[in-house]
């Protein structure tokens, strides 16, 4: 515990609900052992620039409910080359901070690990990404948010697609992973999700669906990485192979990104954020926290950036028969 008497946190990538609350528990949990806690804005870009809040501690009230990271973000190229690293290293020397924790997804921890190869400095990582791909933990910050978020669009959608009779190709985040879509699927009782791990070839698609006279309307998730091309590209590609409907296209976009996170995000958030501080003052460093089957799970950062979370097989199977 003497070891560390000053701990930054930043937030890095894209912005996920919850992070203000893994903010906060960082911060309160160091207060409560007497560790001075310094705020880092803009991620690494701005620990290359010395942008410090010191007095975070009085920063961190009422955010709980809010979306978005007060201390903000970005990404950064200059700080993926050494000569940035030194950089951001002299800034938090000279402000006395002696370990990180960072929040944020896949290059937040690519950024960390190489930190800590070339400083002595201890750094926590919290997985603080919508897509929730990150090996060694059930769920990311801000994924449950971002579901919910999708799942209410499309529960609206459904009302216009049921009055018109229309198939809507709904489209969701989701570059390289297709947890977002396959969750929203089977969140919205949705007949067909597109998804970044599956090959679906579309004629053989639309004969079965044409077969499906029953069915008046369709909702159908594409997650945006997918193989096929982006949900525009699918609805064109379902026209020219003899769909016998109208098709829509909605693009939900960024507003998976925003709003007020929910209580599972807090709640996990909070946890990370608490424990992170706890895993410094017991002399780790190096790690990436996640939660796997209720319990703490620790990953070296390598693991973590390089090891592949599966999609669950059996959800792939569910969703095949509840469209049924």
């Amino acid at each position: 515990m003497n070891k560390i008497k000053k701990i930054g946190v930043f937030t890095s990538g894209g912005d996920a609900p919850g992070m203000n609350a893994a903010i906060r528990a960082v911060a309160r949990t160091a207060s409560g052992h007497k560790i001075e806690c310094v705020g880092i804005y803009n991620g690494y870009e701005g620990m290359m620039e010395g942008k410090f809040e010191n007095n975070l501690r009085q920063k961190i009230a009422n955010i709980m409910q809010r979306g978005g990271t007060i201390l903000k973000t970005a990404r950064s190229k200059e700080f993926m080359e050494k000569e940035g690293r030194t950089k951001a290293y002299q800034h938090l020397k000279n402000n006395n901070i002696d370990a990180l924790v960072a929040i944020g997804g896949n290059g937040t921890y690519t950024g960390a690990m190489k930190f800590g190869q070339e400083h002595d400095m201890p750094i926590i990582g919290l997985p603080g990404t919508i897509d929730n791909d990150i090996y060694g933990t059930d769920y990311t910050i801000g994924f449950d948010t971002s579901i919910n978020t999708a799942i209410d669009a499309i529960d609206k959608i459904r009302d216009t697609a049921d009055s018109h009779s229309r198939l809507f190709f709904i489209e969701v985040m989701g570059r390289h992973a297709g947890y977002i879509a396959l969750h929203t699927a089977i969140g919205s009782g949705a007949y067909s999700v597109f998804l970044p791990e599956t090959d679906t070839i579309i004629p053989e698609w639309v004969a079965k669906l044409n077969k499906q006279r029953r069915k008046l309307f369709n909702i159908v998730i594409v997650a945006e990485g997918n193989k096929n091309g982006n949900a525009n590209d699918i609805a064109q590609k379902v026209k020219e192979s003899g769909f016998e409907r109208d098709v829509r296209v909605t693009v939900i976009g960024h507003l998976q990104r925003g709003g007020s996170p929910t209580c599972h995000d807090r709640v996990l958030a909070s946890r990370l954020g608490y424990q992170a501080v706890n895993c410094l003052i017991a002399g780790d460093g190096g790690i990436a926290l996640g939660i796997v089957n209720g319990k703490l799970e620790k990953n070296g950062f390598e693991d973590a950036i390089y090891k592949t979370k599966e999609l669950d097989t059996d959800l792939l199977e569910m969703i095949n028969l509840l469209s049924l």
